[in-house]
């Protein structure tokens, strides 16, 4: 077990016990988990009634005040749970380095004990009777599941037939950007202390950047995908989304690591450190090469329009704030065929449905057998079944499939290349280069939805290249929307992003809670 930097934050806590004694009463609003652990120690709170205060707040928020709509199944069991963690807790420390961490579990990763819907009515009550192969590590390391969140159905978009509509945190007339959106509305809103979200194309960043957090989509063979529905699984991965990078480097540390229930993890090994926390320092961005990618690489950018100047004003106050904390900054750098990115992600259709249907053949229980029968059944969304459509009929055997392959590997080739050229550490680039937009009158019941979700998304050259990809809070628009800063480095190398964004974090302190989930009385 990696516990380098968990035996320092034991010691950590121990030191801390006697400053914060008889501190007015722990409050969760923006907490860290060392913030929590601290409290613990001290006696200010208990994990019961932290877990507690948490379920206030979904109660107050999530399906009342803002709506959020974030939460889809709350844990029954987490109160005793709980109570559990501080029966160990009062004999013998802490169970491990998230102990008493309330999670906020994306709904398309199995609970052996919890309903997973992937956003459908379609799966309402189905219980696969497993645990993914993350959630064991993080029940492990002492982290308890506090809430399955809603999700875009079947890993696509805000929307599903199993809840409606998840709603922005910031400004909830607005989309979350998905398919992550429940899981960032929700931890945006304080719901829970850290969150697991799943990124094919984009889902943990995408929602990540409008909710003023961080989002890290790992390499691919980095986390285990054992127990997650598929959607492209040459892309597909799971990370955390915090509210600081601290917080996402503790979690890395017990999500990352080879698991032969997912073979492809094996290229892991070897390129896991001891501790994705330990090597954070503030002065990180001090000599560090970076270089600036300018060019949109959505075909639907709009360089003109109020709102892309607004999103360009904020990444160029954080480019100038990249060097001001001591970094050279390349700006800007040209990478070629950057306009092929977005059609290798878009034109790959040829996975979805042999990886689907092999995933619901491992459940005897489940509603339905394969794809088709999901398209059938005449439950899912009309804008989500008309992406799954495109889908069917596809297999990796067709000869269609080997030029997204080439273009992948050029692009790869590329990205490597211009980063070579350049002697640069990791390449920046606005996550979105528009606002999130408002959410269309029909967006639950039109196939072709004039949404405007997703314009501006500079979030496909991460998949399609298979690089980690880290977005932080840039700070708001003067319409008070987030805006992330995107992060993109070589294969294997979370430990030089995360330090980049811890960098920048502590220099500029970007993230602000939204108004519209206040602290409860």
């Amino acid at each position: 077990m990696r516990c380098r930097s968990w035996c320092a934050t034991q010691v950590v806590v121990c030191l801390l016990a006697s400053s914060v004694a008889g501190a007015q009463t722990f409050q969760v609003l923006e907490a860290t988990i060392d913030d929590v652990h601290a409290a613990l120690a001290s006696g200010q709170i208990t994990c019961r009634a932290l877990v507690q205060q948490y379920l206030d707040r979904i109660d107050a928020y999530d399906k009342a005040g803002p709506s959020l709509n974030a939460i889809q199944h709350i844990n029954t069991g987490a109160l005793e749970a709980a109570e559990a963690l501080d029966e160990v807790f009062s004999a013998s420390g802490l169970v491990g380095p998230l102990h008493c961490v309330p999670v906020l579990l994306k709904d398309q990763v199995e609970t052996r004990d919890m309903p997973t819907t992937y956003g459908s009515a379609l799966f309402e009550g189905f219980v696969s009777g497993r645990d993914a192969t993350i959630v064991t590590r993080l029940q492990d390391a002492g982290a308890l599941i506090l809430a399955k969140t809603n999700m875009g159905e079947f890993a696509n978009g805000y929307v599903g037939s199993a809840f409606g509509a998840i709603r922005n945190a910031y400004d909830p007339t607005r989309n979350p950007s998905g398919s992550s959106g429940g899981t960032a509305a929700g931890v945006a809103g304080n719901f829970g202390l850290v969150g697991i979200g799943e990124d094919t194309g984009g889902s943990i960043r995408g929602p990540a950047a409008v909710h003023s957090l961080v989002g890290l989509r790992p390499t691919v063979p980095l986390v285990s995908r054992h127990g997650m529905l598929p959607g492209k699984p040459s892309t597909d991965t799971l990370g955390p989304i915090t509210r600081t990078v601290t917080d996402a480097a503790r979690l890395l540390d017990v999500l990352a690591g080879y698991d032969p229930n997912d073979p492809i993890t094996a290229y892991a090994i070897g390129r896991v450190p001891d501790s994705y926390v330990d090597g954070l320092d503030a002065e990180s961005l001090q000599g560090a090469r970076i270089g600036v990618i300018r060019e949109p690489m959505h075909s639907q950018s709009d360089p003109d329009s109020d709102d892309y100047k607004q999103v360009r004003a904020v990444i160029d106050r954080a480019i100038a704030d990249l060097r001001a904390r001591g970094a050279v900054v390349v700006d800007p750098v040209v990478l070629p065929d950057l306009d092929a990115v977005e059609r290798a992600y878009v034109e790959n259709n040829f996975e979805t449905e042999q990886a689907v249907n092999a995933y619901l053949a491992q459940h005897d229980s489940a509603p339905v057998k394969t794809l088709r029968d999901i398209l059938v059944s005449g439950v899912v969304m009309p804008w989500r079944a008309s992406g799954l459509i495109d889908v069917v009929g596809l297999t990796t055997s067709d000869h269609e499939y080997l030029p997204i392959l080439e273009a992948s590997e050029r692009i790869r080739r590329n990205v490597l290349t211009v980063m070579a050229e350049h002697e640069l550490d990791a390449l920046v680039y606005a996550t979105f280069d528009h606002q999130t937009t408002t959410i269309a009158s029909d967006a639950l019941t039109n196939p072709d939805t004039e949404d405007g979700y997703g314009l501006g998304n500079n979030r496909r050259l991460s998949p399609v290249t298979g690089f980690p990809a880290l977005t932080v809070p840039a700070g708001f628009t003067a319409d008070g929307l987030p805006v992330g800063l995107e992060f993109l480095g070589r294969p294997f190398t979370e430990t030089t992003l995360l330090q980049l964004g811890y960098g920048y974090e502590q220099g500029t302190k970007r993230r602000e809670p939204p108004a519209t989930t206040p602290a409860l009385p």
